[in-house]
């Protein structure tokens, strides 16, 4: 399968500044794969090394920090030998192993001729100890779940992309139908790499969902392996609670929604745990759309959506066929949920940028505010082809923002600074937002 970030680890490879690399991503979002499939078409040799459960391993590390020491004793244990800029040294799960997460500094100022990549988990990194850490030592790439683009070229779909990119003013009809239903596909199946194989080459649902239960139950496990004891009762709660808020008409978090009588100061490590852990995102309400939007953030109203879409219809036990069939009215207010969930992650895999929601007391609310490099466009998401918002209007006639964009399952129109895009197409948002510019310089 093709990922993005690829073309971001070859760039790594040749750049002169080069240091160790650290690919941090949520738990089985596929860093431990594309770090192999990078290694093997890039250098003559890999050298792999999982510190999980390996005390042998990282007893490698404990001795000291003479690099040279380490790479021969490396070398034994992989029974080949490990050359400079020709083999890629893989450390996975380093976050096991302290000690090797402090050599990384050795390597960048001692050993630059190796080439160092390491998956770890956000949380297992954060979570290191303090004087482990190679602080401006290691170059980072985040990975997340597959994005809607990926899934396409997962579906061997190329052809379809490079004509959605030519033609980028209207998608036919023909090819209209059938991105709704791969999106539809996206929403049950999710991008966790191993979830996404599964669809491809069986089909199964039964066999999808299996995959998908085994990774929220690792999820799950991972809160009494890195969590204290006494936080992994509320990370279940909270956890378990976000598909209930985000079906709910207002979706703001609220902590006593989540345990009677709790308030934020006895949830909110908990939270902030899944967040670092790269579990879910917190979107926050904004009071202005101004830069920095940091500084108008509101702390007291927020929003927690789920890392992956597959995953959120899994844990809510929304069935697949729900999914499909379009006039489902039990499935009505969650079908939003599941629009803005993807949407927020399509954005977030655009720039990194977490966006935020704005509201206007109880008279209006606009999904989405996010930042595109000096433009702030807000962002109204419908899950059906309905584009009547009249929180967006409030918005506009407010701020009067250079772009807004509604995005919903109806065709693309371009009217005057707003633009509809597809659900489907917000993965080359990038360019309507050019056109728009161009459109109104």
């Amino acid at each position: 399968m093709r990922r993005i970030v690829y073309n971001k680890l070859v760039d790594w490879k040749n750049s002169k500044d080069r240091k160790p690399l650290i690919l941090r991503g949520v738990r089985q979002c596929g860093k431990t794969w594309i770090l192999k499939e990078f290694g093997k078409n890039n250098y003559e040799n890999i050298a792999y090394f999982n510190f999980e459960g390996n005390e042998h391993l990282k007893e490698r590390f404990c001795i000291d920090f003479d690099v040279a020491r380490i790479i021969e004793e490396l070398s034994i244990l992989n029974k080949k030998a490990i050359k400079p800029e020709k083999t890629l040294i893989i450390f996975d799960e380093i976050q096991f192993c302290n000690e090797a997460l402090s050599s990384l500094k050795y390597f960048c100022e001692n050993a630059p001729e190796y080439h160092v990549a390491c998956a770890g988990s956000l949380l297992g990194i954060l979570l290191s100890k303090p004087l482990s850490f190679p602080v401006g030592k290691v170059d980072f790439i985040d990975l997340r779940p597959m994005n809607f683009y990926e899934f396409l070229l997962a579906n061997n779909e190329e052809m379809l992309i490079e004509h959605l990119k030519k033609n980028i003013d209207k998608v036919s009809p023909l090819f209209e139908e059938k991105l709704k239903n791969y999106l539809k596909n996206y929403y049950i199946v999710g991008g966790m790499p191993e979830v996404v194989n599964e669809w491809i080459t069986s089909k199964d649902i039964e066999k999808v969902e299996k995959k998908q239960d085994i990774i929220l139950n690792s999820y799950e496990l991972d809160f009494a392996k890195h969590a204290p004891l006494s936080d992994t009762p509320k990370l279940s709660l909270i956890w378990d609670y976000i598909p209930r808020e985000l079906s709910r008409e207002n979706s703001k978090f609220v902590f006593g929604h989540v345990k009677h009588g709790a308030r934020a100061k006895d949830l909110e490590d908990a939270m902030q745990w899944l967040i670092s852990a790269g579990m879910c995102y917190k979107v926050n309400k904004i009071d202005k759309p101004s830069m920095p939007l940091s500084s108008y953030l509101n702390m007291s109203s927020f929003k927690l959506y789920m890392c992956d879409v597959g995953l959120l219809r899994r844990k809510a036990g929304v069935y697949p066929s729900v999914i499909l069939l379009d006039n489902n009215e039990i499935y009505k207010e969650f079908k939003g949920a599941m629009a803005e969930n993807f949407v927020l992650l399509e954005l977030i895999n655009i720039n990194s940028n977490v966006p935020y929601y704005w509201s206007s007391g109880n008279t209006a609310e606009v999904d989405f505010v996010w930042q595109l490099r000096e433009k702030i466009i807000p962002f109204e998401v419908k899950s059906g082809t309905v584009l009547n918002s009249r929180s967006l209007s409030i918005y506009m006639d407010k701020y009067k923002p250079e772009i807004a964009v509604k995005t919903s399952m109806k065709n693309i129109s371009l009217n005057d600074n707003i633009v509809n895009i597809p659900l489907y197409l917000l993965w080359n948002l990038d360019e309507y937002i050019k056109i728009i510019c161009n459109n109104n310089e």
